[in-house]
């Protein structure tokens, strides 16, 4: 039956309705380097919200099409929030019973949307961070495995092969239309290392030259979605390929929730990531003096996720409302 629901959904439903997103401009490029233009691909605009529904479009169909789910067996994933609506949704869509193991400072929207598809959820300790939750879920995985298939974002391959087919080509295809060259600089974080590994693959085969900057969240509070990576016993991605990265860039979340809020002024409503990565380009194209002449992001999510949150409780003054450079 799930089987039959997985061809059913891939033609018409749910998992039709996932990828092909719009490339938009960013406008505040021009306050730094007007020769310089930036793009993003809104995420937002996939059914589950966020870039995450492609890579789990791609596991779940190919675990439904290799049996992993026989016996009744549930889908079992750690994740920071978005990977976790998707496979609520999806898991929904093709009749695959789902637990998520989600550390505790996921915003209490993400919480609603995973329960009201009918997954299962276990919360970790906020302080413990991500890796803690990943720890609980290797654990459950290895204690029970009459009982969960663990999907594994983390090393599951088909991950990043989603990111290098899709979001790369549709990036390739968009960028060419409206600048008339690839892009010579990619902007992008690691959560499972899925984006920037196969985003960057594949547009490094079409620009030899193509720099990558990833941009890396303080330790604490973070950054959502986001991980640490430069301290002792961070868990590293086993799909990251860090030999894709030429540079890094430390983001704090003060800065990330500022260049969501410029964004939001400028008619873009987008989560924290989005602005880690919007910043960190910024940067980028002010600190290389004209070197790159088309930069490309992902406007991850979307800022209705993160309503509950201090993100949004705030109040533009007048002029600040009529220009965003605040």
């Amino acid at each position: 039956m799930t089987q039959e629901r997985a061809a059913a959904s891939s033609d018409t439903g749910t998992l039709a309705a996932i990828g092909h997103t719009p490339l938009v401009e960013i406008g505040l490029m021009h306050e730094v380097a007007p020769d310089v233009r930036l793009f993003a691909k809104l995420e937002s605009m996939n059914p589950g919200g966020s870039i995450k529904d492609r890579p789990v479009r791609r596991m779940l169909t190919r675990a439904v099409a290799a049996g992993r789910f026989d016996g009744g067996r549930r889908l079992l994933d750690s994740s920071s929030g978005n990977a976790a609506i998707s496979y609520a949704m999806l898991g929904a869509a093709l009749g695959i019973p789902v637990t998520i193991v989600v550390p505790g400072n996921a915003s209490e929207e993400r919480l609603q949307r995973i329960r009201a598809h009918g997954a299962e959820l276990i919360i970790t300790d906020p302080l413990e961070g991500y890796d803690f939750a990943i720890r609980e879920t290797r654990r459950l995985a290895n204690e029970q495995p009459e009982r969960y298939w663990y999907c594994d974002q983390y090393s599951n391959p088909d991950n990043w092969r989603a990111h290098y087919e899709e979001t790369a080509a549709e990036i390739l295809e968009q960028v060419a239309r409206l600048a008339d060259a690839p892009p010579d600089a990619l902007v992008a974080g690691v959560g499972t290392g899925g984006t920037l590994t196969g985003v960057a693959r594949r547009l490094r085969e079409v620009q030899p030259d193509l720099h990558v900057l990833a941009a890396i969240p303080e330790t604490f509070p973070g950054i959502e979605g986001l991980k640490p990576l430069g301290q002792p016993g961070d868990i590293v991605p086993a799909q990251l390929d860090q030999s894709l990265i030429d540079e890094r860039i430390a983001i704090t979340l003060d800065e990330a929730i500022a260049m969501s809020r410029r964004l939001a002024l400028q008619g873009l409503f987008v989560g924290p990531s989005s602005g880690a990565f919007v910043h960190a380009a910024l940067k980028l194209a002010a600190s290389s003096r004209g070197r790159y002449r088309t930069i490309v992001t992902v406007l991850s999510d979307t800022g209705e996720r993160y309503v509950s949150t201090d993100m949004w409780k705030w109040n533009p003054t007048p002029d600040q409302a009529r220009s965003p450079r605040m």
